[in-house]
């Protein structure tokens, strides 16, 4: 029987692929299959990633996700891909007195602005052909705490552009969904909130999982869908 995640044959591009969540990710995308289309700001591929050298993972180095031109010229010069999943982004904490015009408008383009403009160019290279694109939400956007303003709000308009987005192109046969976790089990979220019960997060694997039956054609139904993956906490 074929797995239903399978992507055998298939492309596509994942932005962030170098973080916590996008080395999981990555490296599962693989192995089910799939050849990885990986823009990344860095100049050249970090040593430390598993799958660095391998066949199916074709690297851009310094693509500028928050540039328009950089972005939409990364979409038109690879082969039409199969799925964009979009995990690049930012994060940071502060109460609204203490959040200037510039922290907010950083956030907006780190989390919205990335988002829409790979979203809008994957629409492009899917078009005629239908896909898959994945965004990534935050708990914070549908059950806000207060204390991260910015991020909040940016990652509210990754939740609201992916509802848009879906009932646009459906008829096109291109899906669209974003998982929405809370704090995921990272190394660099462990040092940071050292005191934390980690056993409570999701883990990058488990929301990897999740995005690859996203973009896997046997998710022939879900679009719109906002997947919540808060773990335990």
């Amino acid at each position: 029987m074929t797995p239903l995640t399978d992507l055998t044959g298939k492309s596509v591009v994942v932005t962030g692929g170098t973080g916590g969540l996008g080395i999981a990710v990555v490296q599962t995308l693989l192995d089910r299959g799939a050849a990885v289309e990986l823009p990344m700001v860095e100049a050249v591929t970090p040593a430390h990633l598993p799958w660095r050298a391998h066949e199916r993972v074709r690297p851009k180095p310094g693509v500028v996700l928050t540039d328009e031109a950089a972005v939409t010229a990364y979409y038109a010069g690879i082969a039409p891909p199969w799925a964009s999943v979009h995990l690049v982004g930012g994060f940071a904490m502060a109460k609204v007195t203490e959040t200037s015009l510039a922290d907010y408008q950083k956030m907006h383009e780190l989390n919205a602005v990335t988002c829409f403009l790979c979203c809008r160019e994957a629409v492009r290279a899917m078009r005629g052909r239908g896909g898959r694109i994945v965004n990534v939400a935050s708990r914070a956007a549908l059950v806000p705490a207060g204390g991260s303003i910015a991020y909040t709000a940016s990652k509210g308009e990754v939740v609201t552009l992916t509802q848009a987005l879906a009932a646009e192109v459906l008829a096109e046969g291109i899906l669209v969904n974003a998982i929405v976790p809370s704090i995921i089990d990272t190394p660099a979220n462990r040092a940071s909130m050292p005191d934390a019960d980690h056993d409570k997060w999701p883990k990058a694997q488990e929301l990897a999982d999740a995005i690859a039956y996203l973009v896997s054609a046997e998710n022939a139904l879900t679009s719109g869908a906002l997947v919540p993956l808060y773990g335990r906490a």
